[in-house]
Protein backbone atom coordinates (compact mmCIF):
# COMPACT_ATOMS: atom_id res chain seq x y z
CA UNK A 1 0.00 0.00 0.00
CA UNK A 2 1.71 3.34 -0.77
CA UNK A 3 1.36 7.08 0.85
CA UNK A 4 -1.54 7.78 -1.75
CA UNK A 5 -4.00 4.38 -1.17
CA UNK A 6 -4.53 5.03 2.55
CA UNK A 7 -5.87 8.61 1.78
CA UNK A 8 -7.82 7.02 -0.61
CA UNK A 9 -11.60 5.84 0.50
CA UNK A 10 -12.02 2.37 -1.19
CA UNK A 11 -15.97 3.03 -0.72
CA UNK A 12 -15.69 5.59 -3.36
CA UNK A 13 -16.22 5.25 -7.28
CA UNK A 14 -14.12 7.86 -8.93
CA UNK A 15 -16.46 7.23 -12.23
CA UNK A 16 -19.39 8.68 -10.13
CA UNK A 17 -19.73 12.46 -8.79
CA UNK A 18 -18.93 13.01 -4.87
CA UNK A 19 -22.25 15.30 -4.63
CA UNK A 20 -24.32 14.39 -7.28
CA UNK A 21 -27.32 16.08 -5.52
CA UNK A 22 -25.41 20.02 -5.88
CA UNK A 23 -25.56 21.55 -9.04
CA UNK A 24 -22.81 22.98 -11.06
CA UNK A 25 -23.17 26.65 -9.72
CA UNK A 26 -23.29 25.37 -6.13
CA UNK A 27 -19.83 22.78 -7.16
CA UNK A 28 -18.47 26.48 -8.42
CA UNK A 29 -19.69 28.23 -4.96
CA UNK A 30 -17.67 25.69 -3.15
CA UNK A 31 -14.69 25.71 -5.11
CA UNK A 32 -14.97 29.53 -4.53
CA UNK A 33 -15.03 29.25 -1.00
CA UNK A 34 -12.57 26.50 -0.51
CA UNK A 35 -10.02 29.02 -2.58
CA UNK A 36 -11.15 31.66 -0.61
CA UNK A 37 -10.04 29.78 2.46
CA UNK A 38 -7.14 28.51 0.91
CA UNK A 39 -5.34 32.26 -0.18
CA UNK A 40 -6.33 33.05 3.30
CA UNK A 41 -4.22 30.47 4.94
CA UNK A 42 -1.67 30.64 2.64
CA UNK A 43 -1.70 34.96 3.55
CA UNK A 44 -2.02 34.04 7.43
CA UNK A 45 1.40 31.57 6.68
CA UNK A 46 3.27 34.42 5.06
CA UNK A 47 2.31 37.29 7.74
CA UNK A 48 3.56 34.41 10.13
CA UNK A 49 6.94 34.01 8.27
CA UNK A 50 7.69 37.61 7.85
CA UNK A 51 7.31 38.28 11.28
CA UNK A 52 9.71 35.52 12.30
CA UNK A 53 12.12 36.63 9.33
CA UNK A 54 11.32 40.55 10.52
CA UNK A 55 12.38 39.56 14.14
CA UNK A 56 15.49 37.93 13.33
CA UNK A 57 16.70 40.85 10.82
CA UNK A 58 16.14 42.94 13.64
CA UNK A 59 18.49 41.02 15.90
CA UNK A 60 20.72 40.91 13.25
CA UNK A 61 20.25 44.73 12.61
CA UNK A 62 21.32 45.13 16.51
CA UNK A 63 24.29 43.04 16.28
CA UNK A 64 26.00 45.34 13.35
CA UNK A 65 25.14 48.76 15.56
CA UNK A 66 26.80 47.07 18.30
CA UNK A 67 29.93 45.74 16.05
CA UNK A 68 30.07 49.30 14.40
CA UNK A 69 29.62 51.16 18.09
CA UNK A 70 32.12 48.81 19.14
CA UNK A 71 34.77 49.26 16.06
CA UNK A 72 33.97 53.25 16.39
CA UNK A 73 35.33 53.00 19.76
CA UNK A 74 38.21 51.10 18.51
CA UNK A 75 39.37 53.70 15.68
CA UNK A 76 39.03 56.23 18.35
CA UNK A 77 41.15 54.56 20.79
CA UNK A 78 43.91 53.67 18.02
CA UNK A 79 43.85 57.32 16.93
CA UNK A 80 44.55 58.73 20.31
CA UNK A 81 47.03 55.48 21.15
CA UNK A 82 48.54 56.73 17.56
CA UNK A 83 48.79 60.47 18.63
CA UNK A 84 50.31 59.63 21.52
CA UNK A 85 52.84 57.18 20.26
CA UNK A 86 53.71 60.16 17.46
CA UNK A 87 54.16 62.79 20.72
CA UNK A 88 56.63 61.24 21.86
CA UNK A 89 58.97 62.32 18.61
CA UNK A 90 57.32 65.34 17.70
CA UNK A 91 54.71 68.12 20.17
CA UNK A 92 51.40 66.60 20.88
CA UNK A 93 49.70 69.37 17.88
CA UNK A 94 51.58 68.27 15.64
CA UNK A 95 50.75 64.59 15.87
CA UNK A 96 47.22 65.00 16.65
CA UNK A 97 47.12 66.80 13.26
CA UNK A 98 49.14 64.06 11.47
CA UNK A 99 46.83 61.50 12.65
CA UNK A 100 43.83 63.72 12.25
CA UNK A 101 44.74 64.31 8.65
CA UNK A 102 45.37 60.23 7.66
CA UNK A 103 41.40 59.81 9.38
CA UNK A 104 40.11 62.89 7.45
CA UNK A 105 42.13 61.45 4.23
CA UNK A 106 40.74 57.67 4.72
CA UNK A 107 37.22 59.49 5.67
CA UNK A 108 37.21 61.14 1.98
CA UNK A 109 38.50 58.16 0.33
CA UNK A 110 35.38 56.47 1.66
CA UNK A 111 33.07 58.92 0.53
CA UNK A 112 33.91 58.98 -2.71
CA UNK A 113 34.19 55.75 -3.21
CA UNK A 114 30.17 55.56 -1.67
CA UNK A 115 29.17 58.82 -3.63
CA UNK A 116 30.61 56.96 -6.82
CA UNK A 117 28.32 53.69 -5.94
CA UNK A 118 25.53 55.69 -5.02
CA UNK A 119 25.68 57.34 -8.47
CA UNK A 120 25.97 53.90 -10.42
CA UNK A 121 23.06 52.86 -8.65
CA UNK A 122 19.54 52.00 -9.96
CA UNK A 123 16.69 52.95 -7.43
CA UNK A 124 14.07 52.18 -9.61
CA UNK A 125 13.27 48.60 -10.32
CA UNK A 126 14.20 48.77 -13.72
CA UNK A 127 13.29 45.00 -14.79
CA UNK A 128 9.35 45.48 -13.02
CA UNK A 129 8.68 48.79 -14.51
CA UNK A 130 9.88 47.29 -17.74
CA UNK A 131 7.16 44.78 -17.22
CA UNK A 132 4.40 47.10 -16.01
CA UNK A 133 4.88 49.26 -19.23
CA UNK A 134 4.64 45.82 -21.55
CA UNK A 135 1.13 45.10 -19.39
CA UNK A 136 -0.67 48.54 -20.24
CA UNK A 137 0.57 48.12 -23.58
CA UNK A 138 -0.76 44.69 -23.61
CA UNK A 139 -3.77 45.90 -22.52
CA UNK A 140 -4.15 48.99 -24.65
CA UNK A 141 -3.91 46.69 -27.06
CA UNK A 142 -6.53 44.37 -25.93
CA UNK A 143 -8.93 47.09 -25.56
CA UNK A 144 -8.74 48.72 -28.63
Amino acid sequence: MTSIDHDIDPNLDPTKPKQPDKSLGELFSDLSGEFTDLMRTQIELAKTELKDEAKKSGRIAGMFGAAAFAGYLAAVLIAFAAAWGLAEVMPEGWAFLIVGAVFAVVAYILYARARDQARKTQFMPKDTVEEVKEDVQWARQKLS
